[in-house]
């Protein structure tokens, strides 16, 4: 996957503390508005976040996207992760009794194929490794395992934390548990390999990390309840870039909770895709440089 552009080398709380993208940037919650919308806080901390967010501007570059295609999504789908693997959309959703890993028709949004999970599990990231699709639970540390052709539940894994987002590079899972630390296990044993701190370039930490997309040496995530992407340097756990999608909004969402969660980059086209939980449209992107 090429680079973005050139970049440098259950409710849950807001604390504020590379990439599809040559493709995407030449074409995966105007900066005082953006900060607004950035996080849903109380107006004290909408202030701190505002003060401190436009400080950022002077040591990471902040991006903007453009619509590329609106595809329909699920409005009842309650989206904690999203993955495109061989060509193929894969969702995982929440909620208990009602969480379900879904292979959806990009398209349509066509549900093909969908397992639900055990009644008191909350369903979390999801990624595909392998024969194997990989989904998180919320609260319950357990991660269950998944044959990609058929379904069938092959066996489940322990980690330490909650669990929110998942993705993997080419030699570990990495996983986001909603504080500023992202761990990557072994995809074999499931044990820790090591873990880096989610850091601005001034030293603060970054939390409320939660679904993951790796793309070319970069970890992007969404930062929870917030319009924002994070691109974090999965080598030294850096900002490197905000991206702002403050203008990316469905034509319906369900509920408070509604908020843009839901990352995919299909690597043979070089396409990114965002939804929210949910929503009723997925989107297509492309990443553009603020002027």
């Amino acid at each position: 996957m090429q680079s973005l552009t050139a970049p440098p080398d259950a409710p849950k709380t807001i604390n504020p503390g590379a990439s599809p993208f040559a493709r995407v940037a030449s074409g995966r919650k105007r900066i005082g508005l953006m900060l607004v919308a950035v996080v849903a806080i109380t107006t004290a901390g909408v202030g701190a976040w505002t003060t401190w967010f436009a400080s950022q501007a002077s040591r990471v570059p902040i991006y903007s996207v453009e619509i590329v295609k609106v595809y329909p999504h699920d409005l009842n789908a309650f989206t904690q992760g999203l993955e495109f693997s061989d060509g193929i959309l894969y969702e995982g959703t929440g909620q208990y009794g009602r969480s379900r890993l879904r292979k959806v028709q990009l398209e349509t949004g066509t549900v093909l194929k969908e397992a639900a999970l055990p009644n008191d599990v909350f369903g979390e990231g999801i990624t595909v490794w392998k024969d194997r699709i990989l989904q998180l639970s919320w609260q319950e540390r357990l991660g269950l395992i998944f044959d990609k052709e058929t379904f069938e539940l092959r066996g489940r894994f322990r980690y330490a934390g909650e669990g929110w987002g998942l993705t993997h590079d080419d030699k570990h899972l990495i996983i986001s548990d909603g504080t500023a630390t992202l761990r990557f296990l072994d995809p074999e044993s499931y044990r820790l390999v090591r873990s880096i701190r989610v850091l601005t370039p001034d030293g603060r930490p970054v939390d409320q990390l939660n679904e993951l997309e790796y793309i070319n040496g970069e970890i992007l995530a969404n930062i929870w309840n917030t319009s924002t992407i994070a691109r974090i340097s999965a080598r030294t756990g850096r900002i490197v870039g905000w991206i702002d999608l403050s203008n990316v909004r469905p034509q319906q969402a369900i509920g408070s909770n509604a908020v843009l969660n839901g990352i995919a980059y299909e690597s043979k086209s070089r396409r990114l895709f965002v939804t929210g939980k949910n929503w009723s449209d997925l989107f297509e992107i492309r990443v553009v440089p603020r002027p």
